[in-house]
């Protein structure tokens, strides 16, 4: 049986990445690997062994282009309201609150925010299928 362990990045400045992460969505350093052209850093939240794993490639100079294929990465929070508050103290620009319904009923609220390389980050309010 195959187990999730994590979904790999590229970004450009780990420093501002590890800045977004850990204050966006408390994630912390669970290890961080160095080779000679390139680190691996690899976030982890308390509350789950899935990881976020960053590639920091230490020649590049541009930022990464995400290209029409990449969707987001979701996160699920207890009080989606108060993050998204707390989002706007951080200055992170969250995207609005929304509410994404299906056959009349909530499916979930959301917002979305994007990290200092572009990539889009979906936050749910916990509950129903995002339990």
């Amino acid at each position: 049986m195959a187990k999730p362990v994590h979904s790999m990045i590229r970004v450009l400045d780990e420093a501002k990445s590890l800045d977004f992460y850990g204050r966006a969505f408390g994630l912390q350093i669970a290890d961080r690997l160095v080779f000679p052209d390139f680190a691996l850093i690899y976030l982890r939240h308390p509350s789950s062994p899935f990881e976020l794993e960053l590639t920091v490639n230490f020649d590049r100079k541009q930022p990464y282009v995400t290209g029409d294929g990449y969707g987001h990465l979701a996160l699920v929070v207890d009080d989606l309201d108060a993050e998204h508050a707390r989002f706007e103290q951080e200055k992170l620009s969250p995207g609005p609150l929304r509410d994404f319904r299906h056959d009349g009923a909530t499916l979930a609220r959301f917002f979305f925010v994007t990290d200092p390389d572009g990539y889009k980050i979906e936050v749910i309010q916990k509950g129903g299928r995002f339990g």
